[in-house]
Parts: structure tokens; C-alpha cells; sequence
């Protein structure tokens, strides 16, 4: 959505095609690894999520080099992921769900679209900080995780605020705490993570854009100031709004600075959790 929205503006500005391609698989590394050995010309962009700063601890052998091949242009736009759970489970707040789970060590499943995806960091970062134990179930794909979670099958997930909104009205799921530090305005009834107990929790879906590593920085930053300028539009900040996202533009320095916190983040989780990696 955000790609697609980008090049419309691209197109718009300057009269010229803008492609969108969807080059998915391995946590985005696929698509990371072509951008990583395209021109360095500034017509080939990347969009890359929060997993992006994951994938050097989740993969043993990456195709390419993040902090040589990809150069940062810009923080595009974030927002936080909500905690939900089965609505018969017997919690109704994050202090409840850290109880029940210390009292039962391993009983508790919490589902993810898959092993690495930010869902799944998200409930690894919680049983980390919350001294808990709830084991991971990943599925293929979101919907087959949301569809156990409100049948029963698996206890809780970490899922997109716009999409458990109407959900958690029809009370098929429950909301604890969102992931970011601050409440998302999409929700600003349902508190942080943090307020509900575990101080410092920081899990926020956000969304920037690379370039081959060796494109030159007056090319960077010519990105940079048509990227800003289409982010700040009326029409692009209502449309990320309306996915729970805020715009979170930012130059490039802010955002390679963005990024070694990140990576360093996910360093510390991944580890924590065991998980290998396995490329």
C-alpha cells in the first residue's frame, strides 16, 4: 500500500512510469538482495519493514552485505501492533496475561504468520521482559493465525490495529496493550504494553525506504526531499491514518542511526528466544 501510494505520487510529480514489484519471501530478503545489487542510479527504491533490521540474526548467510550494499533515504511512516487474546481466556490486562502465564510456564500458545515476523519477535521480546514462557505457533500467512486465535486454538497474537479494531467490537477478541511507547491514535482506548507493566516495552511496525549502497549522496538526498515532500501531502497522511500508521519521515543520517538501534534490538531478542538462523 505504501509502495503503490509512493509511486502514485512519483508519477504525478514527474510524469514518468513508477513500477511497484513485490519481490517477497525470506522475511523480504529476496526482494532486499535485488535492490542490493540494482544501478546505483536512484531509480530502483526499496521499502523494507521493521523485520528488515532482523534478517542479520535471523539468516546465517544473507546475500548481502546491510550496512555495505543498502544505503538509508528515509524513515517512511510506523505504528504499533496490538496484543489480543481469545476472549474466554481469563485476563483482561497485560499485568492479568503475565500472571496466568508465570502460573502456567509453556501452556499458553501465541501464533505468528511466521518464525522472525514482527508478531512473532513481538510476543519473544514479552516472555523476555515479563519472565514468561508462552510457546510459538507459526502459521503460514496471518489470516490462518487470527482464524485459530478467535476459534480458540492458539491464546493470543500480536496483530495490526486498523484490523483488530472491529474484532474487538464484536468481542471475538480481547485487546490488551499496543506495542508502541504511545497509544495509537486509531485506538487511543487501548493502553501501551508498557502502562500495563512491562516498562520500556518498544515493538512499532514502522516502514523506510533503502537505496543500493553505493549511490551517491546528492542522489540520497534528492530522494530524500521528493520522499518528505509526498509524505507530508494531505491525502498521504489521511491514508496512512486510516491504517493506523503516522507519517515518521526522517533524513538519511536519522535513519542509519534508526536502524543500529533496531538491529541492536533485535540482536538481544533473537538471542534471548534461541531462535537460529537459517540461511
Amino acid at each position: 500500500m505504501l509502495g503503490r501510494m509512493i509511486a502514485q505520487r512519483y508519477i504525478e510529480r514527474f510524469g514518468q512510469p513508477a513500477v511497484v514489484e513485490n519481490r517477497v519471501g525470506a522475511n523480504g530478503t529476496i526482494g532486499t538482495a535485488f535492490v542490493a545489487k540494482a544501478p546505483p542510479d536512484g531509480l530502483t527504491l526499496l521499502i523494507v519493514p521493521a523485520g528488515y533490521a532482523a534478517n542479520p540474526s535471523l539468516y546465517k548467510n544473507l546475500p548481502y552485505e546491510q550496512s555495505r550494499d543498502l544505503a538509508p533515504v528515509s524513515l517512511l511512516a510506523s505504528g504499533p501492533l496490538v496484543l489480543v487474546v481469545y476472549p474466554s481466556l481469563p485476563v483482561r490486562s497485560v499485568k492479568e496475561l503475565i500472571a496466568l502465564a508465570r502460573a502456567r510456564p509453556g501452556d499458553l500458545n501465541f501464533g505468528s504468520p511466521g518464525s522472525g515476523a514482527l508478531p512473532h519477535l513481538s510476543a519473544e521480546l514479552f516472555n523476555a521482559m515479563a519472565g514468561t514462557k508462552m510457546t510459538h505457533v507459526p502459521y503460514k500467512g496471518p489470516a490462518a493465525a487470527v482464524s485459530d486465535l478467535m476459534s480458540g486454538q492458539i491464546a493470543l497474537y500480536f496483530m495490526n490495529v486498523t484490523q483488530s479494531i472491529p474484532l474487538v467490537a464484536a468481542k471475538r477478541l480481547r485487546a490488551l496493550g499496543v506495542t508502541s511507547p504511545q497509544r495509537s491514535a486509531s485506538a487511543p482506548q487501548i493502553p501501551t504494553i508498557a502502562e500495563g507493566g512491562l516498562k520500556g516495552f518498544d515493538m512499532t511496525n514502522w516502514y523506510g525506504m533503502l537505496v543500493p549502497g553505493s549511490t551517491p549522496h546528492e542522489t540520497i538526498n534528492a530522494i530524500n526531499s521528493e520522499i518528505t515532500k509526498i509524505l507530508t501531502l494531505p491525502g498521504t497522511t489521511k491514508s496512512l491514518s486510516a491504517q493506523g500508521m503516522v507519517v515518521d519521515a526522517s533524513t538519511p543520517q536519522h535513519f542509519a542511526e534508526f536502524l543500529k538501534r533496531e538491529t541492536a534490538k533485535y540482536v538481544r531478542v533473537i538471542g534471548a528466544a534461541g531462535i537460529k538462523g537459517t540461511l
